[in-house]
């Protein structure tokens, strides 16, 4: 990435949270009790004593037998919490289900066709017992990695926690992936044994995933069982000898299991990033430093309380349902949401229905599903009683400032902030995030959580005052990836040798003049026009910020003369009219808003953009449409009919 990144958008707007909110807040008490009398100062103790501030939180946490040492650092590799003794299910399920929670609902599930099933932490917990009694039937030992491809029903976080109990760990695989993927990933690493369903529903469409596995089958040599849950009610094939389904594994089983004991350090999963080589890389997370960052977190960007009714409205096939699906809402012993469907099936009311009729309190979702909505219009949320939401939270990729505004005015009310935070697959926690006592920007990620280093640097590793840049993290933090499963020359190659010592994220950002933190997108995804280097994610949210538009993807397309020209494929709001002439008119917009050089060439109206099934532009198909070269494999597409549209259009 040669050179800095221009920064031309400008956003002035700002929101404080109430008093009630800020008041009232976790961190603000945390630092009461600390003898702390402001967030700033918060701040200077933890980056003076990191150590310090982790070690207080660890202790609000169960440990089998204490940690000697909390950090040892000798980058690019870290140890935390040092011979400490602990394992992530005590602390998330077994206290509370031998505790006061016992009879509080951990899960309040809902599948895509609305029927409703609850889970007491009593309940989860032995029904957690009784799988990993039945894993360790099937002969899963400590160490071993058990891989899962299941879609969102209570089974997957079960499975998820029988591993880690047993000592196991686990490699979950998004349900919206092809089997190939699911294949490549059992290969890597190693599993015996395979956890997968019958179907799910999808749009209304049902997905048979137990076929799709039979065909991967014969390429993973080192399968001995697979565990089939039966979900639809489908009739599928079973191997004898090989496939068991899951309610005859739990059968006969007791409901108690006894929980292993790990070291802090001990592996608890396995999570593939895709990699830009082709082979995905396996970030390793552990049970101590991973469990302590995400409690922290969750506790204070989120200031979730006792009573509260958590959605995060991931999958759990990705890391954000990892870290706060599973893991940190029950280590928090909270009330949390699952959903199996799409946001928007039958209709556009989807979300706000379950919110209204499950209370929802914490509502934590994706830009792409900000703007998806934003598309329908402000009607479908009119129609149902959001009352009830405190906190919003934003998590994926940037949003942009007109998507903010639009979840803060018509999902919160004008009165929720919105907890915008970056974090990645190898953080495993929030690592640059507003508080509830923040002081708020559309489209800012605000600040470092406190003891992160966060930078901006140039190619030599200088800090930028103004401009974009490399982000880097120069502090390490407890719930970092140890490695990379089976690759540790690739960890180090890919994260910690452009600036050793540092960790290099991959993103572009830029700090404005308060020290906010403003995220530009990944580092390929930056234009080259005319001598100045554009964020493609600045472009975007200034298109989108005219009052017409849902969503908008930029891509380059090669010039003589420029170097390269932006091309804008847009989607316009259900309630978009007079449209005459209006791809000049959003060409002026963006003239106006960030500037003349970062004016589309070309923009094309269409009516989707292509994406993945967790709902992110695939900008690298829309890319190869612009170039004319080949668009690859869009199996895995939620829509690829899309795809074609696009083709038609350029």
């Amino acid at each position: 990435m040669p050179g800095k990144v221009d920064a031309l958008l400008d956003e002035k707007r700002i929101f404080k949270p109430s008093k009630d909110i800020s008041d009232g807040s976790n961190i603000q008490k945390w630092m009461e009790n600390h003898g702390l009398s402001s967030y700033s100062e918060l701040i200077e103790a933890a980056a003076r004593s990191p150590e310090w501030f982790w070690d207080e939180l660890a202790g609000e946490l169960e440990w089998f037998s204490p940690y000697s040492d909390v950090l040892k650092w000798d980058p690019p590799h870290a140890e935390w919490f040092l011979e400490g003794k602990f394992n992530v299910v005590h602390n998330a399920l077994d206290r509370h289900a031998k505790g006061p929670n016992k009879d509080k609902t951990a899960y309040i599930w809902e599948g895509e066709s609305g029927e409703v099933r609850t889970l007491t932490y009593l309940e989860l917990y032995k029904k957690v017992n009784t799988f990993a009694n039945g894993l360790k039937r099937l002969g899963v030992e400590k160490g071993d990695v058990v891989s899962i491809y299941l879609p969102m029903i209570p089974e997957l976080p079960i499975a998820m926690l029988a591993c880690a109990k047993i000592g196991a760990a686990h490699s979950v695989v998004f349900s919206g992936f092809w089997a190939k993927a699911f294949r490549d990933r059992i290969n890597d690493a190693g599993s015996n044994v395979a956890i997968t369903a019958d179907g799910f529903k999808r749009r209304g469409k049902l997905i048979e995933l137990k076929e799709a596995v039979d065909t991967i089958l014969s390429q993973t040599p080192t399968i001995e069982r697979v565990v089939v849950v039966e979900h639809e009610g489908l009739e599928v094939s079973m191997e004898e000898g090989r496939d068991i389904w899951w309610h005859e594994v739990v059968q006969g089983m007791d409901y108690e299991c006894e929980t292993e004991v790990m070291d802090s350090e001990d592996p608890l999963f396995i999570l593939y990033t895709s990699g830009t080589t082709g082979k995905p890389k396996g970030v390793l997370h552990v049970h101590g430093g991973y469990s302590v960052g995400i409690y922290a977190t969750l506790k204070f960007v989120f200031d979730l309380k006792d009573n509260d009714i958590w959605w995060c409205a991931a999958d759990i096939g990705w890391i954000t349902g990892h870290s706060y699906i599973v893991y940190a809402p029950l280590i928090m012993g909270v009330t949390s949401l699952l959903y199996e469907g799409t946001p928007d099936y039958p209709d556009p009311g989807r979300f706000w229905r379950m919110v209204q009729d499950h209370g929802v309190t914490v509502l934590y979702t994706a830009p792409t599903t900000v703007r998806m909505f934003m598309k329908y219009g402000e009607k479908w949320p009119a129609q149902y009683d959001l009352s009830s939401l405190r906190l919003l939270g934003s998590v994926g990729e940037p949003i942009n400032p007109e998507a903010w505004i639009w979840y803060h005015k018509h999902i919160g009310g004008d009165r929720c902030p919105v907890m915008d935070t970056w974090w990645q697959t190898e953080t495993g926690m929030h690592l640059i995030t507003p508080l509830p006592i923040s002081t708020l920007k559309p489209g800012s990620a605000v600040k470092p959580f406190p003891t992160i280093e966060a930078d901006v640097v140039d190619d030599n590793g200088v800090s930028l005052k103004s401009g974009g840049g490399h982000l880097v993290i120069r502090s390490p933090w407890p719930s970092m990836f140890r490695t990379l499963y089976r690759d540790p020359e690739r960890y180090v190659e890919a994260y910690w040798s452009k600036f050793p010592g540092v960790y290099l994220s991959g993103d572009v950002a830029r700090l404005d003049e308060d020290g906010y933190f403003w995220i530009q997108g990944r580092e390929d995804d930056v234009l080259n026009v005319a001598g100045h280097r554009i964020s493609t994610a600045e472009v975007e949210s200034s298109i989108v910020s005219h009052h017409a538009v849902a969503e908008a993807a930029v891509v380059g397309k090669p010039s003589s003369v420029k170097g390269e020209e932006i091309c804008a494929f847009v989607v316009l709001k259900e309630t978009s009219t007079n449209l005459e002439n209006f791809q000049h008119i959003l060409k002026d917009h963006v003239k106006i808003e960030i500037g003349p050089v970062a004016s589309p060439s070309t923009v094309k109206i269409v009516s989707d953009l292509p994406k993945t099934r967790s709902g992110k532009i695939m900008r690298r198909v829309i890319k190869a449409i612009v170039r004319g070269e080949d668009v690859g494999d869009v199996s895995t597409l939620a829509n690829p009919e899309a795809v074609s549209e696009l083709k038609k259009a350029f």
